[in-house]
């Protein structure tokens, strides 16, 4: 009997599962993170291909594979060419038939997996940040999603960008003050050195899904009572309010789900996000589980609707 693989792809991680045909989860696990943009030059697709031998490898032992769904971060319509290339690349690591790969857009995978369409929105703070809202006719409206270059405040890259922006400015005007700085020193813990060329290695060296790591330790001083790292959090918490607060103006008052692993770092992020909207706009935190809700989808003929 052929089994479903689903695939949760971010900037961290990369998470699977698979389905029997009665929907039972056979095994899960995880590889590296990856993103649809890596597929527009080579050294990304080098880097994608290392993952998904490192995903055939775990893979290997589990029996064999029918339909494989991948929800990817940064992946667009099926005939956008990264999203050709990646159902490609994917296909012929785990040796089948390109037919038998999807590769969808992550955070539609994710709202599929608490919401039905039309019924809420949901927040996702990962290594970014977006909104989504799938509508009645099951077209995906979004909001924010444009990545660390632009934006994505909020979410794991962002948090970690703004602590190093605030401990370097600080060193700027005095330099070693990082040694009375919990936050400053959680980070430079994590970077493994206070020196600046540590951190420029760090920031301009290192994978996206790297700086998104970085986050844990801005939440690690916050668990101490760093103050500079609580004010972070609670700015991420606002940030994140804004994206939902941007669909609602749009399509009008819904229930709102947070989910994603930046937005349980801390319950702050979720408090502050709370009391950055509106009374009547009820908000939960929820576990996102996108790689189990592409099993899900794997598991249906291709020409039918799984949402």
């Amino acid at each position: 009997m052929s089994l479903a693989l689903g695939l949760d792809a971010g900037g961290t991680q990369t998470r699977w599962a698979l389905m029997d045909g009665d929907g039972l989860v056979r095994a899960t696990g995880a590889v590296g993170g990856l993103s649809a943009v890596q597929m527009n030059d080579e050294a990304g697709r080098a880097a994608v291909a290392h993952e998904f031998e490192q995903l055939a490898q775990q893979l290997r032992a589990q029996g064999a594979l029918g339909r494989v769904c991948a929800g990817v971060t940064g992946a667009g319509a099926a005939d956008e060419p990264s999203t050709l290339a990646l159902q490609r690349a994917l296909a012929q690591a785990l040796q089948l038939d390109p037919g038998a790969v999807q590769v969808c857009s992550d955070i539609e995978l994710a709202y599929l997996s608490h919401f039905a369409p039309g019924a809420g929105y949901l927040v996702y703070a990962g290594t970014g940040s977006i909104a989504a809202f799938i509508d009645a006719t099951g077209a995906l409206q979004r909001a924010g999603g444009r990545g660390a270059v632009l934006d994505d405040a909020g979410g794991g890259f962002w948090i970690a960008r703004q602590a190093l922006r605030q401990i370097w400015r600080k060193e700027d005007e005095q330099p070693g003050a990082w040694r009375d700085s919990l936050l400053a020193q959680r980070v430079f813990e994590h970077i493994g050195s206070s020196d600046w060329a540590a951190s420029r290695r760090f920031v301009y060296a290192a994978a996206r899904g790297d700086m998104g790591q970085l986050a844990l330790a801005v939440a690690a001083a916050a668990v101490q009572g760093d103050a500079q790292a609580l004010g972070l959090l609670q700015q991420a918490g606002v940030e994140l309010a804004r994206l939902g607060l941007a669909l609602v103006s749009r399509f009008g008052p819904r229930p709102l789900a947070l989910g994603g692993r930046a937005a349980q770092l801390h319950p702050l992020i979720a408090r502050s996000m709370a009391a950055a909207l509106p009374a009547q706009l009820s908000l939960q935190l929820v576990s996102v589980e996108a790689h189990l809700a592409a099993a899900r989808r794997a598991l249906c003929k291709p020409e039918a609707s799984c949402a």
